[in-house]
């Protein structure tokens, strides 16, 4: 039972970080290249869909990993799953108090409604993102070495 929780932990943070990649590398810039209003619209669009569902998959991953960290403590690894377990909290307070409240302005924007710094809101969300990203793939490489 403690090998299917190992591995389906793994899969699922492995899942996230490849979704939050995707975001940094991928649809931010595709949303940055769109012409006009375009960008704005689909990053306020991302951000309430990603907005709902993200909060439950770090959430998620966190507790699948403390189980992890509590049914496997004292075997080979535990100590590993402890620090991915411990990122995973740095990477839900990270976004709880610098993304979240940036989102959640910009989530509502619309080409009428968006303050003149929406740009910048913007680009200091992707700063706090890019270093998430980094944070939860510390974690699922942690998650990964102690599988083995």
């Amino acid at each position: 039972m403690l090998n299917a929780l190992e591995v389906f932990t793994t899969v699922v943070v492995g899942l996230m970080v490849g979704v939050e990649l995707s975001v940094a590398f991928v649809m931010n810039r595709i949303f940055d290249a769109l012409p006009e209003d375009a960008g704005q619209l689909g990053r306020a669009h991302g951000g309430r869909m990603l907005g709902a569902l993200m909060p439950f998959w770090y959430i998620g991953s966190l507790v699948l990993a403390a189980v992890w960290a509590i049914a496997g403590w004292g075997g080979p690894g535990a100590g590993l799953v402890v620090v991915a377990a411990g990122l995973l909290i740095v990477s839900v307070i990270m976004s709880v108090v610098l993304l979240v409240p940036i989102n959640n302005r910009g989530k509502t924007w619309t080409p009428e409604n968006r303050p003149a710094d929406w740009k910048e809101q913007m680009n200091r969300w992707d700063r706090y993102h890019y270093v998430r990203v980094a944070v939860i793939v510390a974690a699922f490489t942690v998650l990964v070495t102690a599988l083995v």
